[in-house]
């Protein structure tokens, strides 16, 4: 089983990373693919195997038949897989889906994006966020950073000076 540390930090890694994470004029696919993109480049970053709809221990609705997958699962050599899904809604089945992986042992993350506000899922399901906002049919991330500053050096007054006219 998941040991309280072991999933906090991994679900911090993984805030840390998105937190980096800026997009501009995106479609809800687009920018949920982004984040998808993103989350299996932090597994890779740490060594780990990934593998995207990867299948889930959790089974489909009826009628359909079989299981349901996972948008991104990791192997960690020496520690429980983790398992990832990204929505922008709140999706209860998404949560059921979380909870049976996490009952199975790994570490269930879920990852929202979108405007919020985000429910946290209950536990043992880690909560890993990534604010947007939607501007004229397009998600953009939120400006979390200041703007930079554009000069350290004052500002001199200049001395006027006659630009040369014609041939001169």
């Amino acid at each position: 089983m998941e040991t309280a540390d072991d999933g906090t930090l991994t679900a911090r890694s993984l805030q840390d990373r998105l937190d980096e994470l800026h997009f501009a004029e995106l479609s809800s696919d687009e920018a949920t693919a982004r984040i998808i993109d993103a989350v299996a480049g932090w597994g890779e970053s740490r060594g780990w195997r990934v593998y995207r709809r990867a299948p889930s221990v959790f089974s489909l609705p009826p009628p359909l038949r079989g299981h349901s997958v996972l948008d991104v699962a990791c192997a960690r050599p020496g520690g429980q897989p983790v398992a990832v899904e990204v929505d922008r809604l709140d999706r209860p089945r998404t949560v059921d889906k979380l909870l049976a992986e996490a009952a199975a042992g790994r570490i269930a993350i879920h990852v929202r994006w979108g405007a919020g506000p985000f429910t946290p899922p209950p536990l043992p399901v880690h909560l890993v966020t990534r604010p947007a906002v939607r501007r004229s049919g397009a998600w953009h991330t939120v400006a979390d950073r200041p703007p930079p500053p554009h000069s350290a050096a004052p500002i001199e007054p200049a001395a006027p000076q006659e630009l040369p006219w014609g041939n001169e």
